[in-house]
């Protein structure tokens, strides 16, 4: 919010520089995001006076203007269109500055001479304005200071606030503020009620209490909507960043800024019946002010009348009922919204207006009578008519009720590391507008104010005293703690260990979205039902991810299309599987992800530029379980619908099912754009966590004994069976098997495939004979046969 420091300055003025009220609102908590000037640096520019104007005689678009300056007459050129006897400008006199290099100087333009120059608001840094030299009203001194008649020694703050505190979103709040910091007296603006001077009204109902427990309403006739708004507040409102339009919609503004009451008004003629506050019915229709046509959905609050709706409440009002040029009768609402009826309304039909932002965080509830009271005020002295009584529609059940909190001096103590004085503490609270219904030595019991919807809870009123009596002063202290360490468990891994196992092959770590695209949910898992956010960031983060590898493809693609073809990616996070229903349900199991593509190695001349494949990203996931010896993974053909059917697997550990790796299925790769095969792993982290305790076993004096088949099976026959069915019956000296040569084609049925295994055996005590080994072999070789029907191949 921006304000100006000198309108501040008419509310409260401590005695304080304006770098230290700055600071002071700071510290307060109402972090001041920057201090602009009102207006450009300049010197030497009075107010003058145009006595004539007459056609410039070598130019058409120039006049030869006469101006005064109260105490002589100087002949100036000027190209403003809007240059005509009796106004009153600003006059930049010959040696005048205008910003840090311009100085004026006696000229000659088209053979005429001129002594000095009529500025615009842009030549001021006023405003964008550059159309024509800027007007002054009528009641400008000419030969008067120009910087001092519009007050320009004057400095614009720019607050940023914190949500909770919509009570500083008025000069009235921020003034509040400064009051009770500086112990200083807050005059406010006397606001007098207007007697009525007609007896006219309009009807006012409110259907939907809840959403507005507050409705106020005033008719006022005759108004003169072309009469000009005073200098003062059009200063006031630019200084605050709001544009002046016409006397009506000015003064709702300067009531919104100065109180913090949004309020609109209505052109009388056009509406119809009564005005009610009711929820949309879907499908309604209204163009708002910015000619914006919006369908209503049947959540929107509205203002309408009897025949259709005339405002989205709170948010911005219709074309068809505003104040216009030729508008005599206004109808002039103040009401009070409940914030969560508001909360996110203008936002979903992407508009933010001043009004949507302080009903949305919540406007005092008691405030509406002094607004309407004051507008009425203003409108009456500055745009003439006569005003009726006040309609009010009110429904009490709904008002926010004021909290009452118990403040307890054992734990403002604690949380402060000091003690306070008692009556400090009380007059504190006071001031901050909380009516104290109890003071004990050990207790506070207060009743917040109305303007104060954040005050609630124990807690608050700490920070309250906390932030008043100044950060600086309270005690600064190293917080101290007994610290247990956890003992570290030689039965895991630490997840470093892997994150650095995956960083020595080439990998990055990526962070990616918990949530993702419905649609690319889909396309990776169809069969699983995503859970939806209720509030989505966008829409295409409108679900929790059931992988993390929709996430790294989208990475991945994000690379690729930036020119980076060689992308190794992983991730650790957890996934959502279940249901919106069962959220206490929900499966959130932690995973390891990762993705490969592109070349096996970094481009140079020393090598070609192979491309990454399935067994690159085997010995990835293999590495991963070497680790500390965790246990040896099997595989099985995968049949996951998002991976490439022969090139893929699915990972046991201890015959249970802990992940899945492969090539991304070439269908989906094409519908997702990828230019070349991707490789991807999904491993729950549990699984590559496991460690095994080391064990000493003497190293055997004895040889090992090496025997190697050449085994011919079917083909659909997996080695990983070949494997399990030696190891389980080739005896308890045998130590381990390879695979060295796996051959399909000529010579070979084609249903068949040729294995080649070399087989150890190795005892701790004895050189094994030939006999044992050969016992071992055959033994083997049945089981091969009788399990799998492997045959040995001669």
């Amino acid at each position: 919010m921006k304000i100006s420091e000198n309108w501040l300055r008419e509310w409260v003025n401590p005695d304080i520089s304006s770098d230290d009220l700055v600071a002071q609102i700071t510290m307060a908590g109402l972090e001041v995001d920057e201090v602009l000037p009102v207006a450009s640096e300049f010197s030497g520019v009075v107010v003058g006076e145009i006595v004539s104007a007459e056609p410039h005689p070598n130019a058409d678009k120039l006049q030869v203007c006469q101006v005064s300056d109260g105490s002589d007459v100087f002949q100036v050129v000027c190209g403003a269109p809007n240059a005509r006897p009796g106004i009153k400008i600003p006059f930049a006199k010959i040696g005048a500055l205008l910003g840090a290099d311009f100085k004026i100087k006696k000229a000659k333009l088209r053979q005429v001479e001129s002594f000095g120059m009529l500025c615009s608001a842009s030549e001021l840094g006023l405003s964008d304005d550059h159309d024509g030299i800027m007007e002054l009203p009528s009641i400008a001194k000419v030969g008067e200071n120009f910087r001092a008649f519009l007050d320009l020694d004057d400095s614009i703050i720019d607050v940023d606030l914190t949500p909770n505190r919509s009570d500083c979103l008025s000069l009235a709040g921020l003034a509040r503020e400064v009051g009770v910091l500086n112990k200083t007296d807050v005059t406010p603006v006397d606001i007098v009620a207007s007697i009525a001077s007609i007896d006219d009204v309009f009807p006012v109902r409110v259907d939907a209490g809840e959403a507005c427990s507050r409705y106020l309403g005033r008719v006022i006739r005759g108004v003169n909507v072309k009469a000009q708004s005073p200098l003062w507040m059009v200063e006031k409102l630019r200084r605050s960043g709001i544009r002046s339009i016409d006397p009506i919609v000015d003064i709702t503004n300067y009531v919104m800024i100065e109180l913090g009451q949004p309020m609109h008004a209505f052109d009388l003629a056009n509406l119809s019946g009564s005005i009610v506050v009711r929820m949309a019915t879907e499908g309604e229709k209204i163009v708002l002010l910015d000619g914006q046509k919006i369908a209503l959905r049947e959540d929107t609050l509205l203002i309408a009348d009897d025949k259709a709706p005339l405002a989205i409440a709170g948010v911005m009002g219709g074309e068809g009922s505003g104040v216009n040029a030729e508008t005599q009768d206004i109808f002039l609402e103040s009401a009070f919204f409940a914030p969560l009826a508001l909360a996110g309304k203008a936002r979903s039909y992407g508009l933010h207006t001043d009004a949507s932002h302080r009903y949305e965080r919540g406007v005092d509830a008691t405030l509406q009578e002094k607004a309407i009271e004051r507008a009425t005020a203003l409108l009456l002295s500055i745009a003439g008519g006569q005003a009726g009584p006040v309609t009010h529609a009110v429904h009490d059940a709904f008002l926010p009720e004021a909290a009452v909190v118990t403040l307890r001096r054992k734990k403002l103590d604690q949380y402060l590391a000091l003690s306070i004085d008692k009556d400090l503490v009380t007059d504190i609270l006071t001031r901050l507008g909380l009516e104290m219904l109890d003071v004990t030595d050990e207790v506070w019991v207060a009743k917040s104010p109305s303007h104060r919807f954040d005050i609630a809870i124990e807690a608050d009123l700490i920070e309250e005293v906390a932030r008043i009596y100044g950060y600086d002063n309270l005690p600064s202290s190293m917080p101290q703690a007994a610290v247990n360490f956890t003992p570290l468990s030689e039965g895991k891994v630490a997840i470093q260990a892997l994150r650095s196992t995956l960083v020595s092959q080439g990998y990055q770590e990526a962070v990616t979205y918990s949530f993702i695209d419905p649609n690319l949910s889909k396309q990776f898992l169809p069969n699983i039902e995503p859970v939806p956010l209720a509030n989505p960031i966008s829409a295409d983060m409108g679900v929790m991810r059931p992988s993390l590898l929709p996430g790294l493809v989208k990475a991945y693609l994000y690379n690729q299309n930036r020119q980076q073809s060689r992308v190794r990616l992983f991730e650790t996070g957890r996934r959502f599987i279940g249901s919106v229903e069962a959220l206490a349900d929900l499966d959130q199991q932690e995973q390891i992800s990762g993705l490969i593509a592109g070349s096996r190695d970094s481009e140079a001349w020393y090598h070609n530029a192979e491309k990454v494949d399935f067994y690159d990203l085997k010995a990835h996931v293999e590495a991963l379980f070497a680790l500390n010896d965790g246990g040896q993974p099997t595989y099985e053909r995968s049949r996951c619908e998002f991976l490439h059917p022969g090139r893929s697997a699915d990972i046991y550990l201890d015959g249970v099912f802990v992940g899945l790796m492969g090539e991304l299925h070439p269908q989906l790769s094409k519908v997702l754009g990828a230019n070349q095969p991707i490789y991807v792993f999904d491993i729950a982290l549990n699984a590559v966590l496991n460690a095994t305790l080391p064990e000493y076993k003497a190293v055997s004096r004895f040889p090992e004994v090496r025997r190697d088949l050449a085994l011919l099976v079917d083909r659909s026959v997996p080695v990983s069976s070949l494997e399990k069915v030696i190891s389980e019956v080739a005896g308890d000296a045998f130590k381990g098997v390879l695979v060295f040569d796996v051959y399909q084609g000529q010579g070979i049925d084609d249903t068949k495939k040729s294995v080649a295994l070399g087989l150890t055996w190795q005892h701790p005590s004895h050189t094994l004979s030939d006999e044992e080994v050969n016992n071992s072999v055959e033994q083997t070789v049945t089981a091969l046969s009788e399990q799998l029907g492997a045959v040995v191949r001669g």
